[in-house]
């Protein structure tokens, strides 16, 4: 399955994307700096939410794709236990 992110949805995920890779270049400063554990964990936590923030746009939009798929009868005549599974492994596979 191809990911159909485009426009805006696109441009969101990137941008959380970015944000991740700042922050945990972050992390990597502080800790070459000996700054304070506090400071580290914090910067951690916000790469972490960042990350898991454009794993969850991009698994919902798999998940629409799938479903859409599913509707419109091109799910390749895949059976609906094998499509379910796949798609809880897809939708767990951040947690």
């Amino acid at each position: 399955m191809e990911l159909g992110l485009a426009g805006a949805d696109l441009a969101a995920v990137l941008n959380r994307l970015r944000r991740a890779q700042g922050q945990i270049s972050g992390v990597i400063r502080r800790i070459e700096e000996g700054r304070d554990c506090e400071d580290v964990v914090t910067q951690l936590s916000a790469a972490s939410r960042a990350l898991d923030r454009a794993g969850f746009a991009i698994i919902a939009t798999g998940l629409q794709q799938c479903v859409a798929d599913i509707d419109s009868g091109r799910g390749g005549g895949e059976d609906p236990h094998a499509v379910r599974t796949r798609l809880e492994k897809l939708f767990l596979s951040p947690a």
